[in-house]
């Protein structure tokens, strides 16, 4: 056992760490240091000298000393230090029968102390016993003791502060505190003087936080799947034995038998829902008792109406009764409001874990999942998971105790009312049956339709996120139109389905408003009507109403809980079926080498796919690398090397055979990928930092330069997907991670192919070749290059997936396979000038300020060693000029805007509905709430009919007129349901239009700036809540807002004196909403503003998962996304707190109104018919739940009307130029020429940057082939994003044939020039969809342009042609095919320009040379500007531009170039051409 899993289980505590004790601003010891060294040290020291220490005091006796105070005190102090020790122990045994097993330590150093203290009051007393009048041996224990234990007690204080800075006062409140939530007033009272901002939202409870919860989750769903997997292997291999016999054809029967076995038994899935209940349920059943009591309390209110109309009926009842029954009416509303509160609070807080526990398990899950099982679930996909469906979960949860609550409201109304009027309730009965059937239909239509629109949504969001990844490639190529009709079409697809939905919806709402009425209506009929002697009085009139009303909310809210748990259904089978996804298979690759192997990579037999049920990609594959060695691995595009490193990765299915890679990988992809953080972030990648060693990363990957460059050093913030870096700077600073890691075995997957030749050469030197700096570690290369492969101790030539050579160089050279036929083809270009090297002293008058000149000369003569050193001298001290962090700061953030969500937000949803739709809507609205008041006011006229001979004689008037009311309320509310409806329809599809219309407009710096997980969260997020919540909060809203002023209308009426009450209540309301609104609005920002970061976050991993397996540095990132998580939850715990403070307080106001208006209405019994006291008291006792609802929607409009301000945002922001110029000025074929002249051209990235390029004047005839060449980070692809106007001229003009670009549209220029660019990005979809989005070329066009660009015969062999799919990225193609695929675009465009952005990096020798033939035959008369990084391919080109740091450095024929021995000359003979 090592020292880290001494001191804690999970061995996360090392016991010496760098970064916290040297190289930082607060030094601090580790842990488990201190629990280790600094206890132990005056432990080991006193029981080093105690045995000494005491012969001596034997042998020197100076007689008794008596006892004293001080040697009381002495003795008092240290049983007690002694008795705190063995405190310590026990509670660690405790701990571990109780908790979790702690560590060792912690058993072990508290005893050990323990044991030293025992000695050490032993050691004080048997001194005085000798006469010892002081002891320097005791003095220097205590002295260390002390000193030791400070360290500790400052590392305790400082991590009690750093712990929890603002530690939330839940834990510490008192009971009262606690069920009226006061101990949140605090933070309200800080929001309503000033926007919340971050730093005052208290720390998450323990429980609540992440690495609490999630654990729990994946825990038990591992038993179930452990479970599941034990009764599949029972099922699978339950058939009869055969005894053992050499018949082949009996185990053939017996294998058939196996498989015609399985199908018979259902095949049970594991269970997540059970897994939640068990993590979830028991907390969550503390909220099941609540609501029993509070349902149950509920109809303490109609009983007390009824004896309350009972004592205004009876003129001989004693005023205090009356008094009496207002004051109980107060209690009990005022207990109920407690309870409830209560309830939701528990309900809150356990969708929260939910929520939490969801996102942990996919994230955790997503590291872990296979290649095959990647295929599946797309990005889009999986995001969704984390933020709709882990959404629906926390949405149902509050609901969920409905589905038995409900139908206990339901018996207890019905057992009041037949208490009240008998077996007519029968008829109401009847009517809510037959409604239950209606409602199941529209539910079971609903869940189709949710189905369907989820999937919409999952295709838009993948469709959505791939565009931005690949939005500099539809910008360059002019098809952001194309791309914006295909997500238009989806969205469509997605908003017929809303409509129909909208339309049930409607109908639902038809029926639910209605039922009550109806149920109502039915039962007064069938009561008067059966026999002439029943009377409808008020006692029986309201008091049954007051039943109605409380049966209203359960069948209200019945179809709501159906609807939310079929919604949470399809997201509980959505995240099952993810979870139980296929995991990378653990034991593919063994760490572990057989002793004394000499081999530190092994392949025996192997063979490989990326998908079981495909055929192997890789097979026959049999592999020793000695330790140490360098292995070359070549090969045609397509061939399996990328394969081959990720099969020793564990990335691929093993099908057979074995793999041993002896100690820990480092990897580099062949595209980079690169973190959003510094640039030092991502190379240090969570190692401790190093200063010396990372600088000498640094220097020997080549970067120091671009630390120059860049704004910031290597403090600059680095994009997403590193936009801010060029190709060859991202490779570098990947290739610099995995230096730094300082692993045992590299594999490098053709890390040289995106850099220019001299840098290249200054790399393979300086870290990958014999003499670099991994010199002594096994090296897996995967390389182009052939003028590396001299030098390699290996190479493997891979063919078709297999390995069809193996040796030496000179071997295979000898052995005139394919490999050396192939040498001799290529390498006539390529020989490297290994023997005549001279050795170039460079004086240091001449020194040129880049330091490539002097990196890339050899670095192993002595001559060249002191010339080299002077000049990065020179160089240090331009570099070191101090650099500002903040500079380099990219991305935004998003912001948390402040203050009321404006009304001009409010009349942009308006005004997307329709102005005309929205005021019949709320005409509608207004018609059903006069209805419904004049009905009950009706009805309290009937109950106040004299009774003549036992019957009331206008009964049957009174009923027809009361069913007219109802019948004219159920068309109004139809009305208004479906006009709300179909207006959110309208104002979801104009937003997302417009929306989609504003990002596509943005300029690319828009992109770098803005991190895609804001994007996509404004499109799945935001736009979902426009889609579904918008429209019906709304419709509360307003529905809360009418119940509310018609129960004060009819309460005035009934008793006037309430009229002095209501205004002062009203004041008091109006407070308390608006000191609540301003913290909650605030509080629902933070979290909105906060949930961001987890989903870039999210989507980074996923795009690096395969370097992050590799370092084994999944536990970081887990750990990385938890802090995200709850971080949101930080700001959303208080919010769900507000929302209960508020609504205690909000309560309390309505139920004084209730009680006000019982007590005045006992007040003025003498002049009240009962039927109108009974009108007015059955409103009073809905007024409570409809203020509380009334302020609920009405924040909640402010909270998700602030999904329009977000999308409207975008609108705001900077555009690029004009698509199109209407009327077009250009001819048709423009350009005719192809000539290009620039005139002092230059551009800068930003307005407070540099110019990257500046006067650059050049002139470009039509048909020539220009070359540009230069350092990497030089300004060439800067030059090439000028042409195409990605970044606008800061001085300076281009002309394409006498036409100034910048008076063209953006599509005008860019849809008739070409680019082939650096990064081959493809989009999911077919082939054909790739290469002509427009669909504007006949397929034989197609085809010919494959046939140029040799991918014929490729997509020949697909089982689809052309309609083959691409995946995400175009995964499923290799690097060098996709770039293949680009070629193949440029061809079928075939304009008069065309750029080559650095387009053969990812091809080998072979296919760089088709594609240079191609390109010299098919666009023989186009002009062609070429990036090359290797020269070989330019130096038959007319003229070569040579740039250096941005400015023109030489520009002549490369022939001439050479001859002048410049800049040109030193990169030629660097790549070994002169």
């Amino acid at each position: 056992m090592g020292f880290d899993q001494f001191c804690s289980v999970d061995r996360s505590d090392p016991l010496w760490d760098w970064n916290r004790t040297w190289y930082t601003d607060n030094p601090d010891f580790t842990q488990c240091f201190q629990n280790t060294v600094l206890v132990w040290l005056p432990c080991f020291y006193l029981w080093i000298c105690a045995p000494f220490y005491l012969v001596y005091l034997h042998t020197h006796d100076h007689g008794y000393i008596c006892m004293t105070h001080l040697n009381k005190a002495k003795t008092a102090v240290g049983f007690l230090l002694w008795i705190i020790c063995w405190s310590d122990v026990f509670y660690s045994f405790w701990e571990r029968s109780h908790v979790s097993s702690p560590a060792p330590v912690r058993l072990v150093s508290p005893t050990l102390l323990g044991l030293t203290m025992l000695l050490a009051v032993m050691l004080i007393h048997y001194e005085r016993m000798k006469g010892a009048q002081s002891s320097g041996v005791m003095l220097i224990y205590w002295l260390l003791a002390l000193l030791c234990a400070t360290v500790t007690f400052r590392s305790k204080v400082f991590q009690a502060l750093e712990q929890v800075s603002n530690p939330c006062p839940e834990p510490g409140a008192s009971f009262l505190s606690r069920i009226t939530f006061w101990w949140i007033t605090r933070m309200m009272m800080t929001g309503y003087r000033r926007p919340l901002e971050e730093k005052d939202l208290w720390s998450l409870n323990a429980e609540d936080c992440s690495h609490r919860v999630v654990p729990q989750l994946v825990k038990r769903w591992n038993t179930q799947c452990q479970k599941f997997k034990r009764s599949e292997e029972k099922m699978l291999y339950s058939s009869k034995r055969v005894p053992h016999s050499e018949n082949p054809q009996r185990q053939a029967v017996e294998e058939s038998e196996i498989l015609i076995l399985r199908p018979r038994k259902k095949n049970k899935e594991p269970s997540l829902l059970w897994a939640l209940c068990l993590t979830f349920g028991p907390y969550f059943f503390i909220s099941c008792i609540y609501k029993l009591i509070q349902d149950i309390l509920m109809f303490v209110g109609p009983e007390i109406l009824r004896l309350l109309i009972q004592f205004v009926n009876d003129s001989s009842a004693p005023s205090w009764q009356g008094y009496f029954y207002a004051a109980l009416l107060f209690v009990c509303t005022s207990v109920q409001s407690l309870i409830l509160q209560k309830y939701f609070h528990v309900c809150f807080v356990s969708g929260m874990r939910l929520r939490t526990a969801v996102i942990g398990a996919v994230y955790r899950k997503a590291l872990v999942i296979s290649s095959a099982a990647r295929r599946t679930s797309t990005v889009g996909e999986i995001v969704n998971l984390m933020s709709v469906d882990a959404q629906r979960f926390m949405d149902l949860i509050t609901y969920i105790n409905m589905i038995w609550s409900a139908p206990l409201q339901v018996v207890l109304a019905l057992y009041f009312l037949w208490q009240n009027l008998g077996p007519s309730v029968l008829a109401g009965v009847a009517v809510m049956v037959l409604m239950v059937p209606v409602n199941a239909v529209i539910a079971m239509k609903t869940k189709a339709y949710q189905v369907a629109q989820m999937k919409s949504k999952d295709n838009r969001i993948k469709l959505m996120n791939e565009m931005l990844n690949g939005i500099k490639v539809l910008k360059l190529y002019a098809w952001e139109l194309a791309f914006k009709g295909k997500v238009s079409d989806i969205r469509e697809s997605e908003l017929r389905v809303l409509k129909k939905a909208a339309y049930l919806g409607a109908v639902s709402t038809f029926t639910w408003v209605c039922a009550p009425f109806l149920v109502a209506l039915s039962t007064f009929a069938v009561y008067v009507l059966i026999d002439e002697r029943n009377v409808l009085d008020a006692q029986k009139a309201f008091v049954s109403l007051a039943l109605f009303n409380i049966l209203r909310f359960p069948l209200n809210m019945l179809p709501m809980v159906i609807s939310s748990m079929v919604q949470a259904s399809v997201s509980l089978k959505r995240l099952r079926v993810f979870l139980s996804h296929e995991e990378l298979q653990l034991d593919s690759v063994e760490h572990k080498a057989a002793e004394g192997s000499q081999h530190s990579i092994s392949v025996t037999d192997g063979a490989f796919t990326w998908s079981r049920t495909e055929s192997p990609t890789l097979k026959r594959l049999n592999i020793n690398i000695p330790e140490g060695s360098l292995v070359a691995v070549v090969g045609h595009v397509g061939s399996g090397k990328s394969s081959l490193l990720s099969a020793l990765l564990g990335e691929m299915d093993k099908l057979e055979g074995s793999v041993t890679v002896k100690g820990s990988v480092a990897y580099v992809p062949q595209q980079a990928w690169i973190q959003n953080s510094s640039l030092k972030d991502n190379i240090i990648f969570g190692q401790e930092r190093r200063q010396s060693w990372y600088q000498h990363v640094v220097e020997a990957c080549a970067l120091q330069p671009d630390l120059d460059i860049l704004p910031a050093g290597d403090d600059t913030e680095i994009g997403e997907k590193g936009v801010n870096l060029s190709g060859g700077q991202k490779q570098r600073v990947s290739l610099a991670r995995a230096v730094y890691c300082d692993r045992a075995v590299y594999l490098l997957d053709d890390p040289l192919s995106a850099v220019d030749a001299h840098v290249g050469k200054h790399i393979f030197d300086q870290v990958i070749g014999p003499q670099g700096l991994l010199k002594d570690k096994t090296r897996v290369l995967v390389t182009h290059g052939l003028s590396y492969l001299p030098q390699a101790d290996l190479i493997l030539v891979m063919m078709k997936g297999e390995i069809s050579e193996v040796g030496s160089y000179q071997h295979l050279m000898a052995t005139e396979g394919a490999f050396a036929e192939f040498l001799r083809t290529y390498a006539a270009v390529d020989k490297a000038d290994n023997s005549g090297e001279e050795c170039v002293v460079l004086p240091c008058s001449v020194a040129p300020c880049s330091v490539w000149s002097s990196s890339s000369v050899k670095m192993n003569s002595p001559g060249v060693c002191t010339a080299s050193k002077q000049s990065t001298t020179a160089d240090e001290k331009l570099s070191k000029k101090p650099k500002n962090p903040e500079v380099g700061k990219l991305t935004e953030a998003d912001k948390a805007s402040t203050g009321q969500v404006k009304l001009s937000v409010f009349w942009a949803y308006f005004k997307s509905i329709g102005v005309l739709l929205s005021c019949i809507s709320l005409l509608l609205f207004l018609a059903h709430h006069l209805l419904s008041l004049f009905s009950n006011y009706w009805l309290s006229l009937w109950t106040d009919d004299p009774v003549v001979n036992g019957t009331q004689p206008n009964r049957l008037m009174r009923l027809g007129v009361y069913g007219a009311f109802g019948l004219s309320q159920g068309v109004a509310v139809f009305g208004y349901s479906l006009s709300m409806s179909i207006g959110g329809v309208l104002a979801s599809r104009y937003l997302h239009q417009s929306m989609l219309y504003d990002v596509l407009r943005s300029p690319m710096s828009f992109f770098e700036r803005t991190p895609s997980g804001n994007l996509v969260n404004r499109f799945a997020k935001e736009m979902d809540t426009i889609d579904t919540l918008i429209p019906s909060i709304i419709k509360m809203f307003l529905g809360s807002m009418f119940n509310v002023l018609g129960s004060c209308v009819i309460i005035l009426i009934a008793t006037p004196l309430v009229s002095i009450i209501i205004p002062f209540l009203g004041l008091l309301y109006f407070f308390v909403q608006r000191f609540y609104v301003a913290s909650s609005r605030q509080l629902k920002r933070l979290e909105s503003v906060s949930r961001s970061p987890i989903y870039t976050h999210f989507n980074e991993t996923l795009l690096g998962t395969s370097v992050i397996r590799a370092f084994s540095e999944q536990e970081r990132f887990i750990h990385e996304s938890d802090q995200r998580v709850d971080h949101n939850q930080k700001a959303y715990y208080p919010s769900i707190v507000a929302n209960r403070w508020l609504a205690i307080r909000l309560e309390f106001v309505g139920n004084c109104i209730v009680s006000f208006a019982a007590l005045f209405a006992v007040v003025a019994r003498q002049s009240l018919s009962p039927g109108i006291m009974g009108l007015s008291i059955s409103y009073a006792l809905q007024l409570t739940t409809s203020l509380t609802w009334l302020v609920r929607m009405s924040s909640d409009v402010e909270t998700n009307i602030v999904a329009v301000e977000k999308v409207k945002e975008y609108s705001d922001t900077e555009k690029e130029a004009e698509w199109k110029h209407e009327p077009s000025t250009l001819s048709p074929g423009w350009p005719t020429n192809g000539c290009i002249e620039m005139r002092n051209f230059g551009l800068r990235y930003r307005q407070d940057l540099d110019l990257a390029i500046r006067n650059i004047t050049i002139s470009i005839n039509g048909g020539e082939k220009v070359g540009i060449v230069g350092r990497t980070g030089a300004g060439k692809s800067s030059l090439t994003l000028g042409l195409f106007r990605i970044i606008e001229a800061a001085e300076g003009q281009i002309f394409i044939d006498g036409v100034d670009i910048a008076k063209l549209g953006l599509h005008e220029l860019r849809s008739r020039i070409t680019i082939i660019p650096q990064d081959p990005v493809l989009f999911s979809g077919s082939l054909r969809m790739n290469l002509d989005p427009f669909d504007s070329y006949t397929d034989e066009e197609v085809w010919r342009a494959l046939e140029f660009s040799h991918l014929k015969t490729f997509v020949s062999s697909l089982p689809n042609k052309l309609n083959h799919d691409c995946s995400e990225g175009g995964e499923n193609l290799s690097v060098g095919q996709r770039q293949l695929l680009c070629l193949a675009r440029a061809l079928l465009r075939k304009t008069r320009i065309l750029v080559l952005d650095e387009a053969t990096a990812a091809v080998d020798m072979e296919t760089d040379n088709l594609i240079q033939s191609t390109i010299r035959s098919q666009f023989e008369d186009c002009t062609v500007l070429t990036i090359a990084h290797r020269l070989n391919t330019i130096m038959d080109y007319t003229r070569v531009l040579v740039l250096e740091n941005g400015k023109m450095a030489e520009f002549d024929s490369p022939s001439n170039l050479i001859s002048q021995r410049g800049a040109f000359h030193k990169m030629a003979k660097d790549s070994g051409l002169v």
